[in-house]
Order: C-alpha cells, then structure tokens, then sequence
C-alpha cells in the first residue's frame, strides 16, 4: 500500500503536479500507518480496503479530533487524500467517503474563537506536578515541550537553538524548512526536563524498542484522563496557548481570540506576526495561524 498508492498518484498525473501528488502521498501514508497499526484492521493490501474500513478510519479520525491532536481541516484532507487515491488505485469510485465533513461529523473553521487551555502557566505547573506524581515523565516532557516552544506531539528533535525538524507538519509526514527557535530559560527547562525523561540509550521521547503508536496508546493516552482533570483539553491546545504568548510578546497586544485588536491598529505589524508565528508552527500558510489565536478584528 505505502508503495502503490503513491506510484499510482504519480502515474495518474504524469510525473507532474509535485505538489499535489506529496500531499495526497503523505495523507495516504498516514491512512497506510493506521491499517498497520494496532487502532487499524492490521492489514497491507489495498484490496482489502471496503466501505467499513474507511468509516473505521474516520471514527478514528474523529477521535483524533476529539483528543485534539488533529484539527479538523486536517482530517478532512486526510479522508480526500485516500478517496483520491483509491479511486486512483482500483479505477473506480466504488469505495469512498462520500463526504468527509459528515463522516467526521465536524464542519470545518479555521478560525479559533475560544481561549486556548493551558495560557496560566500555574495551570501547566500544576499539570506537571499531577503526571509526575503518576510517573508520567515523558508525558510532562511533552506538555512542557508543547507551551514553550509549540512543538507538535510527535516532534522531539532539540539542539541548541531548536530546530524542529521530525514530526508532522501541517498533516503531512515531515518538515522541510527549518523552524529555528530560541533557547531561552523555560525552552531550556523543558528540554532538560526531556532529557531526564529520556529512556537510556535513546535520542528521543521513545524507548528503543518501543514504537510510537505503543506510546501513545499504553502512556499518552492513559495520561490524558490526568490533562482533562486540571483543565487541559488536550495538547494541541498547548500549541495554541504558546502562539498566543508569542502573539502578545510580538505586538504587545493579547491574542485576538483574548481580547485584542492590534489588527485595527496596527495591520502590518498583525501580518508579520502572523507569519513568523506561522513559520515558528512550522506551517507554511499564514491563514492556519487563526487556528490558534483567532482572527483579524
């Protein structure tokens, strides 16, 4: 599947529209890692792929959703993706999501209007203290990682200066311009904290012999009953509290989505914050930056 799908693509455009064709591949070989894994039907045949194991995808999905660990516009891409590209495989639309916003049973916005979770650091203080008095000290790693510098939960790669280079980015399967970030006392902290969370012998969050999806599913997940009992929706939420600090260190104004209005005041300085925000979430679109802090009012 990882290798059919996306040759199939290729063929189907000619060996052009780049673009297109890594964006569909990289939804596909999101779909391709859950039909391996353990939340998937485990299988590695396309052929296999019937009405209900799109719909499980898409419950999945939306579970994903609900944990806040995918937005919405991303999931529903996701669906397309695989529509497209299963029609590109078998030549036929006769297993599809008919409509990936129903399926998922959200309506996409891209612009957030509630306050992120997570702003009061006394709040995340205290969600560091509940996971490690439950001996959750890699999933503190990740919160702390999260509000200081944005990081997604997959993305673990820290230098000096921090460049962000493993993970997702924007819902497709790695980063290719780089996201330098500051090293300042708190990023310092929370990589420290991440270093001392670190199993022996590993370069990230992850034992050796432990894969990501087993992370997830036997400690992150467990763990998140100990976010939503302080408060914390989930850890996308984190990203988003994160572009609302650097939002108001930039401008000197809150985030739009807690009260501001530099964007009548101060257009151009709104927009250039707005993009290095963007580049600094490692998204190369402006507009997904109202995802996190609100619109322009």
């Amino acid at each position: 599947m990882s290798y059919a799908g996306p040759q199939a693509l290729r063929d189907m455009f000619g060996g052009g529209h780049y673009g297109t064709v890594k964006a569909h591949s990289d939804r596909w070989q999101a779909f391709v890692r859950w039909c391996r894994s353990e939340d998937g039907p485990d299988y590695n045949d396309a052929r296999r792929i019937y009405h209900r194991t799109l719909q499980d995808y898409a419950a999945y999905l939306r579970q994903q959703i609900q944990q806040g660990e995918l937005c919405i516009a991303t999931a529903q891409n996701r669906l397309s993706s695989v529509n497209r590209t299963l029609a590109t495989l078998r030549g036929d639309l006769d297993v599809r999501i008919s409509s990936p916003s129903q399926a998922l049973g959200q309506q996409r916005s891209s612009v957030r209007t509630r306050a992120p979770d997570g702003q009061d650091h006394q709040q995340v203080q205290r969600v560091l203290e509940a996971l490690g008095e439950q001996q959750y000290e890699r999933v503190a790693a990740i919160v702390l990682l999260a509000r200081t510098t944005g990081m997604r939960l997959r993305e673990a790669e820290h230098l000096g200066r921090i460049n962000i280079q493993d993970g997702t980015k924007g819902g497709r399967s790695g980063a290719s311009a780089p996201r330098w970030l500051n090293a300042n006392e708190e990023v310092t902290v929370a990589l420290q904290l991440a270093r001392n969370a670190s199993p022996p012998r590993s370069r990230n969050l992850l034992a050796r012999d432990e894969s990501y999806a087993a992370f997830l599913h036997q400690t992150v997940l467990p763990a998140r009953q100990t976010l939503h009992e302080q408060g914390l929706k989930g850890f996308h939420e984190l990203r988003a509290a994160y572009a609302c600090e650097r939002y108001e260190q930039l401008t000197s104004h809150a985030a739009p989505v807690n009260g501001g209005h530099c964007y009548r005041i101060d257009r151009d300085l709104d927009q250039q914050t707005r993009q290095q925000i963007s580049a600094e979430l490692g998204h190369n679109r402006i507009d997904v930056v109202s995802a996190y802090i609100g619109g322009r009012a």
